[in-house]
């Protein structure tokens, strides 16, 4: 098996997922995954696409993330394994699927407005 390589994103966060056959070593952005992400409920999210396949372990993961925050930064992270999974064998697309694990999740930040100071918030309005 040689590199599969997918495009995972979240908010603005970007993540280049590269995967290869290996002892399940994931390493973002040259440091170890417990070190760019201490709380567990995001190592959580990262670990998921694995977890549903029962594919834990047998897969090296280099990735590349850039923009957002660590939570944007994670699920991006889930999305790009889940699709390079998915590009290994298309039997783990409708158990990713069932969880939610192959849609983008189209949320962004509301751009601010002119006039306004903020996205939806407005000026206090004054009668006199």
């Amino acid at each position: 098996m040689e590199i599969i390589n997918a495009l995972g994103r979240r908010k603005t966060a970007v993540a280049r997922v590269y995967m290869s056959k290996g002892s399940g070593k994931i390493v973002v952005n040259k440091k170890e995954m417990k070190v760019m992400f201490p709380i567990d409920v995001l190592q959580g999210k990262i670990n998921q696409p694995f977890i549903l396949t029962d594919t834990v372990g047998q897969f090296d993961i280099k990735v590349n993330v850039m923009g957002g925050g660590i939570n944007g930064q994670a699920e991006a992270i889930r999305l790009g394994i889940s699709r390079a999974l998915v590009e290994l064998s298309a039997d783990y697309k409708p158990l990713l699927k069932a969880e939610g694990l192959m849609t983008r999740d189209p949320r962004m930040v509301e751009r601010k407005k002119p006039g306004q100071p903020k996205a939806r918030k407005k000026f206090q309005f004054s009668k006199r």
